[in-house]
């Protein structure tokens, strides 16, 4: 396996067998390069690679970019947009995954304790709170968009979808961009796993009937489709953590709608959800027919609702999930 740089240690990293973890649009695999369309925009052509061996091993670039920043990165930047977590996060997990430095002796230490730092929230002036039209494009409306104080950042071409607290402290900022698909988190804001969007929307009206999604665009879905009466949250990603899970618990949420994307992916995540939260809430299921996600059944079906289930996951999808985890 090819070594790395994260921070200050070399590894070893899989970069074939984490790649692999992904669907990837035309993909073409040699001995040393994945050829692909682009992830970060709407590309029907492998106008995209990943070096896999060699001394650039893990970079990668894109021929069709849009924005320059995006153009070309190392596989920490690359791994953090696939997971759908921050640049910290990818870090964390490539060193906990591929272990001590190359060359290296394993030494054992003894733990030191330390008390966690409090956590600073980050300043309300890195986000404008104004109305986005790539989000109206998506049919989110300027109502909704403002109970959720979306915005802008000092980055052109984003749109600033903030995560707070349960408490409305400003915990880190999600962009989106406003072409493409890149998205990207706020250098120094809190891990997504600890946080979930749309949860201080939940406190500040003390909703009882929310849907959980696992991208922003879906959790706006939903509380723009309901009017209101569906308050929308997300995980950022198709994993739920026990961080996460223990928000909703602490909440006023009494209904629990599992709204992961209509695809294995999604229906994982469903299973995940119910895992950790049966008993905590009454849960229900959406079924989004022949669309992909909450976002697509809102442009295509406007102010309706997709059908919502009382009957959660059948015994035999969770116990199939349960023999692959």
């Amino acid at each position: 396996m090819p070594d790395i740089k994260i921070r200050v240690q070399t590894v070893d990293i899989d970069i074939e067998g984490e790649l692999r973890e992904y669907d990837w649009t035309r993909p073409r695999w040699t001995s040393d390069k994945l050829l692909a369309a682009s992830p970060f925009r709407y590309d029907s052509h492998p106008s995209f690679f990943v070096n896999l061996e060699g001394e650039y091993a893990g970079t990668w670039g894109d021929s069709g970019y849009y924005d320059e920043d995006w153009a070309s990165g190392n596989f920490v930047k690359l791994l953090a947009f696939l997971r759908q977590e921050t640049y910290e996060e990818a870090e964390e997990y490539l060193l906990s995954t591929y272990g001590y430095p190359v060359g290296e002796t394993l030494k054992l230490r003894l733990p030191t304790i330390r008390l966690p730092e409090p956590f600073e929230p980050l300043p309300e002036s890195i986000v404008t709170t104004a109305y986005s039209r790539y989000l109206a494009s998506r049919g989110i409306s300027e109502e909704t968009q403002a109970m959720y104080g979306i915005g802008y950042g000092r980055q052109k071409g984003f749109t600033a979808l903030p995560w707070r607290l349960p408490d409305g402290q400003l915990a880190n900022v999600m962009y989106r961009a406003t072409r493409g698909k890149v998205f990207f988190y706020e250098k120094g804001g809190m891990p997504r796993r600890k946080l979930l969007y749309g949860i201080d929307v939940v406190h500040r009206v003390s909703a009882r009937t929310v849907a959980l999604a696992e991208a922003p665009i879906d959790a706006l879905s939903w509380t723009e489709a309901s009017n209101g009466e569906i308050i929308g949250i997300a995980a950022g990603g198709v994993t739920l953590s026990d961080e996460q899970a223990d928000l909703i618990k602490r909440s006023s949420i009494e209904e629990l709608i599992l709204a992961g994307d209509n695809d294995k992916a999604g229906e994982k995540f469903n299973v995940e959800v119910f895992r950790k939260l049966n008993g905590h809430a009454r849960l229900k299921q959406a079924n989004y027919g022949v669309y992909k996600d909450m976002n697509e059944f809102l442009l295509k079906n406007g102010g309706e609702l997709p059908e919502i289930g009382d009957k959660v996951l059948s015994f035999p999808t969770i116990r199939a999930y349960n023999k692959n985890v």
